[in-house]
């Protein structure tokens, strides 16, 4: 089982990566749809880490 500290890392890096995506502008966002596709997968990353974390970090 993953440690929340591995989990917390794994959104961190998500959040990195969309930012780097976001950065080129809402217009390019819109445009491409690769970038879109991106940013959801590490949107859903983020989620699922998050759903993952245990009870003790958590409360």
């Amino acid at each position: 089982m993953r440690k929340d500290s591995e989990r917390l890392q794994d959104m961190r890096e998500a959040i990195d990566q969309i930012f780097r995506s976001a950065v080129r502008g809402k217009q390019v966002f819109d445009e491409d749809e690769l970038i879109q596709i991106w940013i959801v997968h590490y949107l859903q990353i983020i989620g699922e880490a998050a759903r993952s974390m245990s009870e003790d970090f958590i409360n």
